[in-house]
């Protein structure tokens, strides 16, 4: 049985698990899935760790195509913003303006965000947008850092109460049973992320590779990726 390698962002594993399954039942092939930021994922890939497939932000893709990495050009799946999360039950902050998001975030005991020493792609926006507001200094010593990854997720600091409300791209939110969703980013504050596909230049299972990626942009993804909280490019 041929087996995939692949390396996966954590933004889009709730449609990978389910799609995954599919693409090897379908294929009699295994997926080897690992799953992290891609500022994490692009290091191990760059020191020599075997990957056929490349599933990662956008602009991850392109550099690794630049350096000769991946197979140009780029597949774009989907693409997903910051969203704003509480744990369920809890009351719902107005996070409609940038204004009412600076109120719940100044009333919120603690936030929660990923870190930028686990190669999140949100953090940098996330930490400048406390800035923007005039409350980065109020906000860190309540911030509370989710390491990235499966297992350190920002929805985990908010179902386990360790942060009041969290901010962190909406399908990982949504991955979360434990956490509501209140809303998204303003549009003024926004960020959007593209994930893209490609096929790495050291695939020795190249065939499987391409048929996954045809799996991932087939129509019959499409309604999964939104019910994730991911919008099909």
């Amino acid at each position: 049985m041929v087996e995939l390698s692949a390396f996966i962002s954590t933004a889009i594993k709730a449609a990978m698990d389910e799609l995954l399954p599919r693409f090897e039942q379908a294929n009699g092939c295994t997926v080897r899935a690992r799953y992290g930021p891609s500022g994490a994922l692009v290091p191990r890939f760059e020191r020599g760790e075997p990957v056929d497939v490349f599933l990662s932000d956008c602009a991850a893709i392109d550099r690794l195509i630049g350096n000769g990495k991946i197979v140009g050009p780029r597949i774009d799946l989907v693409r997903t913003g910051i969203g704003i999360a509480v744990r369920r039950g809890a009351p719902k902050p107005d996070v409609s303006t940038a204004e009412a998001l600076k109120r719940a975030l100044l009333a919120a005991k603690s936030v929660g965000y990923a870190s930028r020493t686990g190669g999140s792609i949100t953090a940098a926006h996330v930490e400048s947008i406390f800035e923007r507001l005039g409350i980065a200094e109020q906000i860190e010593p309540k911030a509370r850092r989710a390491a990235g990854g499966p297992n350190g997720r920002v929805s985990v600091l908010v179902s386990s109460g360790e942060a009041e409300i969290g901010l962190q791209q909406v399908s990982e939110l949504m991955s979360n049973p434990d956490v509501e969703v209140v809303g998204l980013l303003p549009p003024d504050l926004q960020q959007t992320t593209i994930y893209s596909a490609g096929v790495t230049i050291s695939a020795t299972a190249r065939a499987a590779a391409t048929a996954l990626i045809a799996t991932l942009t087939a129509p019959a993804a499409r309604a999964i990726y939104q019910a994730k909280g991911l919008d099909p490019v």
